[in-house]
This record gives C-alpha cells, sequence and structure tokens, in this order.
C-alpha cells in the first residue's frame, strides 16, 4: 500500500499513549519545500520540515478489546526519528470515528497526504472491521487524523464500505496520490478484494471528497494483493499500480497499470515481456525512480515460490525482486529486471520459504540520486532458528537495480540492538524515511513476531555508504506505553 506524490510532505509518525500528550519537537528554520528528490517520500505531520513515521499494530488490544487496533507515530528531528516525540492514535482518540471494538482493526492500512490542503501531512487509516449501519458487517471505514502545528488531532471518517463484509482498505491495499492531476490528493483503495475505488480530492474538513468517485472493476475474478501510485510515464499524473492475482492461485499473479488522467484512470494494463507474455507479479509493489532517468519505476516483490509458476519465473528460489523501468509510454515490460538472494553481491543465498522481497520499499538511500530498494526476509533461517529473518537494502543504479554493493541486517548483526529468535519475522515490514532531512533515507523494520508476536521497531542510520548497524535502535511497546500481547507492532508502516 505505497504511495508517491511528488507533492505531498510524507512524514513517519509514532501516537503517545491514549492518556499521555505527545511532546513534539520544535520546528527548525528549514522547514517547507519538498524533500529533495533522493529522500523520496515525505510526511511531516506537524510541519515542522522533518519526516516522521506511523508503524501499524493492527491486531493490538485497547482498553480490553483484542484486535482493536492502534496507530503509533513517530516525530522526526535534526537527529532522526525520536521515539520519545510519540503518539498513540485509536478509535479511543478523541475526533476519531467510532470507539475501540473488538476486531475493527485500526490501522489494517496507513498512508499520508495533505488532504484539506492547510500544509500539514494528515494520516490516513484504514479499518478494515468496521461495521456500518447502511452496509452492514465489516464494511470498513477509512478515517483521517489531521495534521497540524502541535501533531496529530482530530479526523473524520472519509469513506466506507458499501457492502457487508467489503472490508475496505483489507491488508494494506491503500494508496494516495494526484491521479487526475488537479493538484490535490485522491485516495486508491480496494474494495470487496477486486474493486478499485478511486475517491478525488480535495478533501473538505468533514472528510467528504470534493472530486467525486470511480470504481474499476475487473470482470477477470481478479484479487488485488498491493496498490503504489506513482508517475510512471512521467506526463506529471500519479499513475496506479496494483499486484493481482486470479482467484487463489499464486501462478496466475500480475501487475497492471492504469494511467493517471483528469475524468478517470485509463483502462488497465498489464505489462509483458519479450515473448509477448504478462510478467509475473508478486504481493508487494512500490515505486520510485531506480535509474534516475526521470520516471517513476515498478519494483515488486514476489515473497513465495514452490509453486508450478517457478517452472516459467526468472530466479524464483526463497523470492525475488523484480524492477520495471518507467518511460513516457508507461511501464516497459521488455526491459525488466530480476534479483534475489544468489544474484551476484546479495548477502545470504536463496533458499525455500525465505519470503525474499516482503514488502519493498523504494527510496534513495545513500543520496546517490538512485532510489534503493529495501526487501523483507522475514522467513531467513540461521544459526538454527527458524524463520528468524533479514533485510536486504539493494542499490539503485543507471541500469537499473543491482545487487552490486547491497547490504544486510539481521538481529544477529554487530551493534544491532535485540538478540535474534525464531519466528520473529524481523523484515515483515521495511519503511524508509529521511526523518533527519539530511537527504538519506534511514531504514525502517518492523518485526512483527518479536516476543511471541508483541512486536517491535528497528531504525538504522543512513549514511553515503548506506544503511549503518551502529547508531541503531530499536522501540516497542514499553517506548510507546502500549498493551504488548499480540499487537505485531511493526507489521506496517505508512507508504
Amino acid at each position: 500500500m505505497r504511495r508517491h506524490g511528488r507533492a505531498w510532505r510524507v512524514a513517519l509518525a509514532v501516537v503517545a499513549a491514549a492518556t499521555g500528550a505527545a511532546t513534539l519537537p520544535a520546528a527548525h528554520a528549514a522547514a517547507g519545500g519538498d524533500a529533495s528528490a533522493g529522500a523520496g517520500i515525505r510526511a511531516d505531520f506537524n510541519g515542522d520540515g522533518y519526516a516522521d513515521l506511523a508503524v501499524a499494530a493492527p491486531d493490538a488490544t485497547v482498553d480490553g478489546k483484542t484486535g482493536a487496533g492502534y496507530v503509533a507515530v513517530v516525530y522526526g528531528s535534526a537527529t532522526g526519528l525520536k521515539p520519545a516525540s510519540k503518539q498513540v492514535i485509536s478509535q479511543n482518540t478523541p475526533g476519531v470515528t467510532d470507539s475501540a471494538e473488538t476486531g475493527d482493526h485500526f490501522g489494517s492500512a496507513v498512508s499520508t497526504a495533505d488532504l484539506d490542503g492547510d500544509g500539514h501531512t494528515d494520516l490516513v487509516v484504514g479499518v478494515t472491521g468496521e461495521d456500518s449501519v447502511e452496509g452492514g458487517a465489516e464494511t470498513g471505514l477509512l478515517q483521517v487524523v489531521w495534521g497540524g502545528a502541535g501533531g496529530l488531532s482530530g479526523g473524520a471518517p472519509l469513506a466506507y464500505g458499501q457492502d457487508t463484509y467489503d472490508r475496505l482498505s483489507d491488508r494494506g491495499r491503500l494508496a494516495v496520490g494526484d491521479v487526475d492531476g488537479d493538484g490535490a490528493a485522491d485516495l486508491v483503495a480496494v474494495q470487496g478484494s477486486a474493486d478499485l475505488r478511486v475517491i478525488r480530492g480535495p478533501f473538505g474538513r468533514d472528510g467528504a471528497g470534493r472530486g467525486g468517485e470511480e470504481t474499476v472493476r475487473d470482470d477477470s475474478d481478479a484479487r488485488f494483493l498491493d496498490l503504489a501510485t506513482g508517475d510512471v510515464d512521467g506526463d506529471g499524473v500519479d499513475d496506479v499500480v496494483g499486484t493481482l492475482n486470479q482467484g487463489d492461485e499464486y501462478d496466475a499473479r500480475h501487475i497492471v497499470y492504469w494511467r493517471g488522467a483528469p475524468e478517470s484512470l485509463a483502462e488497465g494494463t498489464v505489462p509483458r515481456d519479450a515473448r509477448g507474455r504478462q510478467l509475473q507479479g508478486g504481493e508487494f509493489v512500490d515505486v520510485g525512480d531506480v535509474n534516475g532517468d526521470g520516471f517513476e519505476d515498478i519494483v515488486v516483490g514476489r515473497s513465495v515460490d514452490g509453486y508450478d509458476s517457478d517452472l516459467d519465473t526468472p530466479i524464483p528460489t526463497g523470492g525475488r525482486v523484480a524492477f520495471v523501468p518507467g518511460s513516457a509510454n508507461g511501464p516497459v515490460g521488455t526491459k525488466a529486471m530480476y534479483v534475489n538472494q544468489d544474484s551476484a553481491g546479495v548477502p545470504g543465498a536463496a533458499e525455500r520459504g525465505d519470503g525474499f522481497g516482503t514488502d519493498v520499499t523504494v527510496a534513495d538511500v545513500n543520496g546517490d540520486g538512485y532510489a534503493d530498494v529495501a526487501a523483507g526476509v522475514p522467513g531467513e533461517d540461521f544459526d538454527g532458528l527458524s524463520n528468524a529473518g533479514g533485510t536486504v537494502l539493494l542499490r539503485g543504479s543507471r541500469d537499473g537495480l543491482t545487487g552490486t554493493g547491497a547490504q544486510g541486517v539481521n538481529q544477529d548483526t554487530a551493534s544491532v540492538p535485540g538478540v535474534a529468535e525464531a519466528k520473529d519475522a524481523f523484515g515483515g515490514a521495511t519503511h524508509l524515511v529521511d526523518g533527519d532531512d539530511d537527504g538519506r533515507a534511514e531504514l525502517v523494520v518492523g518485526a512483527p513476531g518479536e516476543n511471541e508476536n508483541a512486536g517491535s521497531v528497528w531504525v538504522f542510520p543512513s549514511s553515503a555508504s548506506g544503511i549503518g548497524a551502529t547508531g541503531s535502535s530499536t522501540f516497542g511497546a514499553g517506548t510507546l506505553g502500549t498493551v504488548a500481547a499480540k499487537a505485531r507492532l511493526g507489521a506496517d508502516f505508512d507508504d
């Protein structure tokens, strides 16, 4: 559930305990303006010029309600993300629709954009288990929490699902971008697994979109797995990219590209390889300019392996990452490139069930002008530990995605806090965010299985040479003041 919009200043935020007040960093003089091209997306909830981080715990217990869920927000500063400057937002937070209830899963999707045009990034949260009076059980809800000089506060419902069990925004299938080119943020969400619902901005403080709605339906029994937005064809309007599969067949996974346009999205197209066959997709997608040519490229993580389609899939073992370059005519499938853990320069070895390519994230880590790719490997085994997990950073270059110079980290890496344990699933979610505004994105990694599914988050500093373990830090429920049991903190980040 990715959002790449050139105009949106994205920040990651961590929310303070429901009973506590947030302590926010002071604004710095350089506030304002877009992040450098090297840093990628920015979300800045309090307008201080530093990117913030939003971390989802949709399975968390809130006020005794299991699976009610929350979103934690950690604010950026001159020294990077500061967990001490935090908020914890749930449906018990004043201004948020309804109240915390069992199984609502507040935080099932998280994204960010300045929806009301006041200069502060707003937080968009999916509540996939929410019921509605009109639609019935588990229609799902999209909720906004408004940004402002004091941080996040207040909010409004943006949209409910339209029918029973629509589960609007389920499993992170939410993206935000300007898909009609009018300068206002639009919401793109999956409804009922198969329908693409576009809600066009600008949005009023009542949460209503002023630009109308559009529903894109596919008659081929496709099911959405992930979404992203970005300008793949370089025309100044965000496009929509989805990964889908036919029914329950892993073998039928593919990529679909919808070009953004003023009135409605163009008809979806499937990138094809040199043989004319559709490119096989995966479970995760993001976009960014990996080869530095001015067009945003499509990056897809195919984390599953062991299916019949492996026979026709380049380097499938253990999972892989695909790079599909953008162009004036959209994605160029004939120039797709693939990387897995057997590719030259990539740490580790490709083994069945590694899950390489889980939750791919695209942004420039070393400031060289080429977007890099973070790929989780939550199924990685080492030292006799099953599914301890790891994360690999792949480098962007003029020639596209490469394994050369790749870096890997896990909880057994020297200077990384914590100890690797079986089923930690370190790398179950990844994020790249420039929290200190130096033009280089830091790596954020979630381990939702940590401490028997309590979950924790790690932050790795960046430099011209890439990410570093020295100076890395971690936080979890103890820092946030939340209930740890089976919260799976770090299962997702804002996109």
